[in-house]
């Protein structure tokens, strides 16, 4: 009744096997011990080692840095990376229709970064447009603790509609040391103590052969994390109480609707949260936007962030960063994808007018109140009690007026920051570790942007 199967269970599953065999334990891949290292920057005035590096490019000097081929970097209120001078023509089969066509392309590389946290995970994100005609594919290489590296990996290909490609992950990538999962670069034996020390990105730009279209990137970037192996994590200490006035959507009303996208609404907490959070900063679809969507079915955006943020590998509307992508297709709107490492950091957006939306996983028993159990299941958090509990716009509630809710702090906190649960079977399975979409505006207010670089973004 949450989400689609999730693709984090497929992940803890293969990558226990895998660790059982190299090192006679299971253990998750979201749920690695880290290597013995140095102590690492923390948050200013914590005093804790950081467990997330986020690393982005969004500003023309960013731009001009990295290694281009065909690309142009443009200055202005927003910048960006186009399509300058093509570097040439290629074929591309889209493995969803099995249609072959020409494209010119160009590519950037960014310069390498060095990550300060040696990751066992890495999630890339971006923002672009890309009218009909384009579309970008984004990769990731990077260098292991042993030295060596890994190949050049499609964190995704995507397209802001849908008649150009399919947008899509890309399965079966792996160098026998590392694996892409949907969206998710992981290590494959977190236990050895092997992890990704640095790397770089790719990005190329793709238009119909011809024209002067082109994709636009405003920003790239990705979120490395190490994140201990851990079943329980202590509530932390609340220290506000506000709400902010996000606008409710339920994904249930949805059940039966495009099929195609699916299985309809009772799979869509991740298109619906991002609809959410998208209204509530004044931005969404136009009407003549939603004029595919059947006029009887209340809130139409609903099934039109399903439709554009839909996977066609994947097979479902989860993929984080694509959600992100599909919530930067607004004007003047930024996204990405991040952990965050407790509710004290949820609170410091909230107090900056800033929801958030957040991945958890969790048995009926689990979360009071929330009345059912999901392996994998996206909500958004819109303030806190006076007493500190989380009021979250949980989109798998009966109808639009259901869908506030709130929920014990301590419970909730551990649902979401843990790395490990035990299942409905009684077996192991992953947690997020604190996974979170973040959309803000683009010229963000001073509250805002202090509030963003407190939990690592800029």
């Amino acid at each position: 009744m949450t989400s689609s199967t999730p693709r984090r269970s497929v992940l803890a599953a293969a990558l226990a096997a895998a660790a059982a065999t190299a090192a006679g334990s299971a253990a998750p891949a979201s749920a690695a011990t880290p290597a013995t290292s140095a102590a690492r920057p923390g948050k200013p005035g914590t005093g804790k080692p950081s467990l997330v590096d986020n690393q982005a490019w969004t500003s023309y000097t960013d731009w001009r840095c990295g290694a281009g081929s065909g690309t142009h970097a443009v200055a202005g209120r927003r910048p960006g990376l186009v399509i300058g001078a093509p570097k040439g023509r290629t074929d591309y089969t889209d493995p969803h229709t099995q249609k072959t066509s020409t494209w010119e392309y160009a590519t950037w590389i960014s310069p390498v970064h060095r990550s300060h946290v040696p990751a066992t995970e890495v999630i890339a994100s971006w923002n672009a447009a890309a009218p009909a005609g384009t579309w970008i594919q984004v990769e990731l290489q990077g260098t292991y603790s042993d030295s060596t590296a890994t190949p050049w990996y499609v964190m995704g290909r995507w397209a802001a509609g849908d008649g150009d490609i399919k947008r899509t992950s890309v399965d079966d990538q792996s160098d026998g040391k590392s694996s892409i999962w949907t969206d998710t670069f992981s290590i494959d034996d977190a236990a050895s103590g092997l992890r990704l020390l640095s790397y770089r990105l790719r990005l190329t730009l793709y238009r119909t052969p011809g024209t002067k279209l082109t994709p636009t990137v405003w920003r790239l970037g990705a979120m490395a994390s190490e994140v201990p192996d851990r079943f329980t994590v202590p509530a932390s200490t609340p220290g506000l109480a506000k709400e902010l006035d996000v606008p409710r959507f339920s994904q249930n009303v949805h059940a039966g609707q495009y099929p195609e996208y699916d299985n309809g609404g009772e799979a869509w907490c991740s298109p619906t949260s991002s609809a959410m959070i998208i209204k509530y900063w004044g931005r969404g679809p136009t009407a003549a936007d939603l004029a595919w969507v059947d006029p009887s079915y209340i809130d139409p955006e609903v099934d039109h962030a399903a439709r554009f943020t839909y996977d066609y590998q994947y097979e479902g509307c989860g993929n984080w960063p694509f959600n992100a992508a599909y919530a930067a297709t607004y004007k003047d709107m930024s996204a990405v994808v991040t952990r965050l490492s407790s509710l004290n950091d949820l609170e410091t957006l909230i107090r900056a007018g800033i929801p958030a939306i957040t991945s958890q996983s969790f048995l009926k028993t689990e979360l009071t109140g929330a009345g059912y159990g999901t392996s994998g299941h996206l909500m958004t958090v819109v303030g806190f009690t006076a007493d500190g509990d989380v009021i979250a716009n949980d989109p798998a509630s009966p109808n639009d007026a259901a869908v506030r809710h709130v929920y014990k702090r301590a419970e909730w906190e551990n649902i979401w920051l843990r790395t490990k649960r035990y299942n409905a079977s009684g077996g192991v399975s992953s947690g997020t570790g604190g996974v979170c979409y973040l959309y803000w505006p683009a010229h963000p207010t001073p509250a805002q942007k202090r509030a963003l670089a407190a939990v690592g973004i800029r």
